[in-house]
């Protein structure tokens, strides 16, 4: 470069080096700055994008492209996250065999078990010694055997064992006696041992069947992703039998043999893999029943097992009474206590909040961020122990605690119980807070000498704050996580510091000594560095002043010293460390490279550039890398496999899906209906969005009452807000009010239209700068409702909020942990007087500024340079023996401890997770559709089919409708009838059982729709795969047997047609061969009749309809024959009254033939057919009531039988 007066491009070394500074981003702007000055107004735009981009290049794609490779060496092979996760389910059912250590401390003393003690005892009976844990089993299983055939006995009741066991006993001293006596109890006993021995092993076979199958997927040819997943669920269920179906024959081409052959692989891996699995479960089931026998035989063998303090009874009424108060919370499921039905709550996010912890948990949350509040008073001038308002804080803190401890200790105990208060790392710090704290509040210290016990004592008392962590489960959850495989990041740290040990050894070796010079720029040997000289003074480093002769620029006169630069030397080992620490923050590295340079040679800055491609680009990014990979292998995520991420991811997008807020069309074509169309169309939507960027745009100049430019930018903002106020209002008209506050976007409109419209009022009354601010504001909340009407952008948004709800415990914890730091540097750094960069604006002198110097710490701005500040020691301050508040003096070990501790779990570790949430959920909203289990099309065709299904909007639809809903489906979720009638009814008995037949949301079946579209064998992890799988397996069994019972209740119902045609048909030749022989035996001439009465009665016969079912209308006749009334043959030999006489009964008279008209109805119409019947009337009646009698007897044998069963009819 031949740029005069520009020395950082001349030669190749020195643009290499610039080049380099711009990659780190450390003064970037000081290079591009002297280059602009150097090059003129001609070429500086086009330098100024040369430089831009180059940094937009270095940073964001080449150091992210450095940062993604490292992270992806750190990714585990498909493999490898299979067997770790297996390995880790290995452990955890180890863990819970073992018991902790302070619990096996009892296996060391010898056993004393309680024994039976009898009063009044007489002195020549002896009685052997019997454990009195031994009597208790005995009298429970006695009770329970009692109970048990109290229930089976006719005197019982029906309700529950407590009540029958009372009322049966206590009042009826002969069942009691009876029972005692009887053999019948033992044989209840064993049958009830026995029956319970059944279920557990069908229990055992069933999980066996469950995890015995493999599968082999096969290619569907059909588009629905639920058909093809059933038709594999079904496929590994036939497999799950047997491997007969693998069986190689002789005469098989090669072809099929070498398929044949690569099955059987496929199924013995998948045999080999369900094995695993089963033996994990079964691992698991031990390990949690040996930790119980554990504990059963400690609490059985020692007497002060499982006593709090060793005094309080493990039954006391004390303790119940001490557990009910601690353990108690509000029920966030709100459970039907009848059905056991999750209701559907309205403020259901509000309960999980309430129900998070308990409610004595509560109370100290309450209490602790009250003390923290307090705390915030607090200053070097305004002190706690001179201040009564901030001890009443102090001591309501202690006494709560003192209460709550006192509370968990006797429900729980402190240390030898199986859930002591000092189980884990979170109780001890509880303790330690607590004493810290008590003893504190009793010693209360009027003065505090810097640097003593008392002032240790204040700073540990700052850690209050960190009570939260072990309060809030969720936040313990994320402290485990990042710390529970702390041994990769501990290789790493290890790692780090012997990189900074070596570079540190050898700067010693290099610069030791060498980087001293005079303050007087004139003097350069040390042996002239003495006397005093005289020194200028400027006000600003561009001040020219243009002085007459003989006068003197502006100074003072001040000693020659011989000294290291201010912030950093190598003199020795020590101090070389911290100066590389700092340059591992890209913090004054390039301060450090300049005076290397001037001071010792160019040569020598290679070693500076060195050490920051190392230490930094490669050791920090790795330490990054660990840690980030390590929170989420302690998370789960880490070991997923890529079906597991995209059912993780799945899950994840199905939780933000929300039903369309859009109401439906109207039905008429009237106003409303066009107002519809028109604010729906899309040129209607991209012409507001052009308006709103068009309003934004008038932002671009300044707003001022004095610019004359002002005025007409306002008139068109009020244009553009009329313009608003009638998309509104047409939005209004044809959605309906209701449905337009439906939607969220909708109700922003309506916010920031009329806030413009306020605006629009005060800017025609008032017209002063107050008025062109709140414009300004309304047209920037109007900008934000564009991003909701995007997709890209809406993308952007969700990623934004989901990734602070997910980051949201840690975004508390790193304030919580901010606290702490500031109510420490408080007292450590208050009173520390000015220096470079502690000055009236960055200062510890109160926590709120304490805060507003570590949040500048956390973007890395000179946090080193404020350090140094801290560090200030006499002859540079005033010290103060007595009180810490007296001096200005600094703690240089305190600053040292402080800030590198602070800038290393704050910026490199909590700031990076904070990173790492967001990329994931960016990878979750900006996947590609083959990455996708249901891609968005298929959400918004399932949002579109719920908007039809749920004509409310309420969220929720009836459990019945769930099948409409999903008859209705289309494409990818659509569900064939004709192919899979059998996944329709698992999927519609599926919401039936896990709702009680109450309502389903919108998520319970998008849920269960995406379970049904998934192969879980691939997606799910393990626990979860074995509920899913026992969840479908009792749905397939259960619907199994309900379509057996509907086939068997069609199958009587046939029959039982059949019987009714048949009995039809014999009862109409039976009556109308009665009515012949009435006929025959009983002439018109003999009877003496009432015309009026006969046509009266058969006009109400007549009018009379036989309530048959379809089928049996073709063969029943109707009641307007004479043969139609019904008469027993069991009274053929009674006298019978016809029409207002007694006739006789007929006479067994043989009749050869007899023509009867019977009278058959078919679909409404009613014809005459001849039946001609050759038979004896008595024997035909006799038959007929055999017949008849057998019939009913065995309707009455499967009426029995169906009574009480609930079919389920879908």
């Amino acid at each position: 470069c031949f740029v005069e007066e520009l020395d950082r491009f001349t030669t190749f070394p020195r643009a290499f080096m610039s080049m380099f500074q711009i990659l780190t981003q450390e003064g970037w702007v000081d290079v591009m700055d002297q280059t602009l000055n150097a090059v003129g107004h001609m070429w500086a735009p086009v330098v100024a994008i040369y430089f831009i981009l180059y940094h937009l290049f270095a940073t964001l794609i080449l150091l992210s492209l450095f940062v993604a490779v490292i992270l992806d060496n750190l990714e585990l092979d498909e493999d490898l996250k299979k067997l770790k996760q297996l390995k880790q389910s290995e452990a955890n059912a180890d863990t819970k065999e073992k018991l902790p250590l302070r619990l096996r401390i009892f296996e060391k003393f010898p056993n004393r078990p309680q024994m039976v003690k009898i009063s009044k005892l007489p002195s020549d009976f002896t009685v052997p010694k019997i454990r009195e844990s031994f009597m208790k089993q005995f009298i429970d299983r006695q009770q329970q055997d009692t109970c048990c055939l109290l229930r089976s006995l006719p005197s019982a009741s029906s309700s529950s064992c407590d009540h029958s066991k009372r009322s049966a006993i206590e009042d009826n001293k002969y069942i009691d006696q009876k029972l005692r006596k009887s053999v019948f109890s033992i044989r209840a006993r064993n049958l009830l041992e026995k029956e319970t021995a059944v279920t557990k092993i069908l229990r055992a076979c069933t999980r066996q069947r469950m995890l015995s199958g493999s599968f082999e997927g096969q290619p569907a040819k059909e588009r629905s992703i639920l058909s093809v997943q059933h038709h594999i669920r079904q496929e590994r269920r036939s497999l799950r039998h047997g491997s007969n179906s693998q069986r190689i024959s002789r005469g098989k081409s090669l072809e099929t043999l070498t398929q044949d052959h690569s099955n059987t692989v496929r199924y013995r891996n998948a045999q080999r893999e369900d094995s695993e699995i089963k033996m994990i479960q079964e691992k698991k089931e031990q390990a949690e029943m040996k930790r119980k026998v554990q504990e059963e035989e400690l609490r059985e063998n020692h007497p002060y097992f499982d006593k709090p303090l060793f005094i309080v009874g493990r039954e006391h009424r004390f303790r119940n009474f001490c557990r009910v108060v601690v353990r108690a919370r509000f029920n966030a499921s709100k459970t039907d206590p009848v059905t056991g039905a999750v209701k559907n709550t309205k403020y259901h996010q509000l309960y999980d909040l309430l129900g998070l912890v308990t409610y004595l948990d509560w109370v100290m949350i309450i209490v602790t961020i009250c003390s923290c509040i307090s705390m915030m008073f607090e200053s070097p001038f305004r002190r706690v122990m001179h201040t009564p308002t901030l001890q009443i804080a102090e001591y309501v803190f202690v006494i709560f605690m003192s209460i709550e401890l006192n509370l968990k200790i006797m429900a729980d105990g402190l240390f030898f119980t199986p859930t002591a208060v000092i189980r884990d790392f979170g109780g001890v710090m509880d303790i330690f807070i607590y004493l810290v704290s008590l003893i504190f509040l009793c010693w209360m210290p009027q003065n505090v000498p810097a640097e003593s016990g008392a002032q240790l004592l204040m700073v540990l008392r700052c850690l209050r704050p960190l009570r939260i962590f072990k309060l809030v489960p969720q936040m313990r959850k994320v402290v485990r996580e990042l710390f529970s495989g702390f041994k990769e990041i501990f290789l790493v740290s290890i790692l780090l510091l012997t990189l900074m040990l070596v570079f540190a050894s050898f700067g010693v070796q290099l610069f030791a000594g060498k980087l001293a010079k005079c303050n007087d720029p004139n003097i350069i040997r040390r042996e002239d560095c003495n006397g005093i000289f005289r020194i200028n003074v400027s006000v600003s480093k561009n001040l020219n002043l243009k002085l007459r002769p003989g006068e003197k620029k502006p100074g003072f006169w001040v000693p020659r010293v011989w000294a290291n630069p201010r912030n950093f030397n190598f003199d020795n080992v020590g101090n070389a460390m911290l100066a590389l620490f700092e340059v591992l923050s890209l913090k004054g590295w390039v301060e450090v490279r300049d005076v290397i340079i001037h001071r010792v040679g160019p040569v020598h800055g290679i070693y500076i550039h060195v050490f920051v491609f190392l230490g930094c680009m490669i050791g920090l990014t790795l330490f990054v890398g660990v840690v980030i990979a390590n929170f989420n292998e302690n998370k789960g995520t880490a070991l997923l496999t890529v079906d597991q991420r995209r059912w993780e991811d799945l899950k994840s997008r199905l939780k933000i899906a929300q039903p369309l807020h859009l109401p439906p069309r109207p039905d008429n074509d009237g106003f409303r209906a066009k107002m519809y169309d028109i604010t729906q169309h899309p040129f209607f939507k991209r012409t507001i969005a052009l308006l709103v960027l068009a309003q934004s745009v008038l932002l671009s100049v300044k707003w001022d009452v004095e610019d004359p430019v002002t005025v007409p930018l306002a008139t068109m903002s009020v244009v553009f807000t009329f313009i608003f106020v009638l998309e509104v209002t047409m939005k209004i008209i044809a959605m309906s009010p209701a449905g337009f506050w439906q939607s969220r976007r909708n109700r922003y409109d309506l916010l920031v239209t009329s806030l413009g419209v306020v605006w629009v009022v005060l800017h025609f009354a008032l017209l002063n700068a107050y008025t062109y601010m709140m414009g300004a504001c309304v047209i920037v909340f109007r900008f934000f409702s564009i991003c909701g009407k995007h997709v890209t952008l809406k993308m952007l948004l969700l990623t934004v909020v989901v990734s602070m709800y997910k980051s949201f415990f840690i975004i508390v914890g790193m304030f919580l942990l901010l606290l702490c730091y500031a109510f420490a540097g408080v007292v450590l750094f208050g009173t520390v007087k000015y220096g470079e960069n502690i000055n009236r604006h960055a200062n510890f002198s109160s926590a709120g500024k304490a805060i507003t110097v570590l949040f500048r710490i956390v973007t890395g701005e000179d946090w080193n340079k404020i350090m140094h500040d801290c560090m200030v020691q006499p002859p540079f301050c005033t010290p103060d023996k007595f009180t810490y508040w007296a001096t200005d003096c600094g703690n240089y070990a305190g600053a040292l401890m402080y800030f590198c501790s602070f800038y290393v779990i704050i910026a490199y570790i909590m700031l990076n997770l904070l990173v790492a949430i967001i990329v994931e959920n960016f990878s979750l909203f900006y996947s590609t559709e083959e990455d996708q289990l249901l891609s968005y099309n298929d959400l918004r065709h399932f949002q579109i089919i719920w908007n039809m299904v749920d004509d409310k909007r309420e969220g929720v639809i009836p459990t019945f409708r769930v099948k409409f809903l999903l008859r209705l489906l289309r494409g990818r979720l659509e569900v064939d009838l004709d192919k899979d009638k059998l996944l329709f009814k698992h999927m519609c008995y599926e919401m039936e059982r896990l709702h009680n037949g109450g309502d389903v949301s919108f998520h319970d079946v998008l849920s269960m729709l995406s379970y049904r579209s998934v192969d879980i064998r691939k997606s799910l992890q393990l626990e979860e795969l074995l509920a899913r799988e026992q969840l479908e397996y009792t749905i397939e069994e259960e619907v199994a047997k309900q379509t057996i019972r509907m086939w068997l209740k069609k199958c009587l119902k046939r029959i039982r047609a059949k019987q009714q045609q048949s009995c039809s048909i014999i009862h109409s030749l039976r009556e109308s061969q009665q009515q012949e022989l009435s006929r025959f035996l009983n002439p018109p001439s003999i009877e003496t009749t009432q015309p009026s009465e006969d046509t009266n009665a058969n006009s109400q016969d007549n009018n009379v309809q036989p309530e048959t079912s379809s089928q049996q209308q073709l063969l029943s006749p109707t009641l307007s024959d004479r043969g139609g009334s019904r008469q027993d043959s069991g009274d053929t030999g009674k006298p019978q009254r016809k029409f207002g006489q007694w006739r006789l009964p007929s006479a067994p008279k043989p009749i050869s033939h007899s023509v009867s008209s019977v009278n058959l109805r078919f679909g409404g119409r009613t014809t005459m057919k001849s039946v001609v019947c050759k038979m004896n009337p008595m024997t035909d009646t006799a038959s007929c009531g055999s017949e008849v009698k057998k019939w009913w007897t065995r309707q009455l044998t499967v009426e029995s039988d169906e009574s009480g069963d609930d079919l389920l009819d879908i």
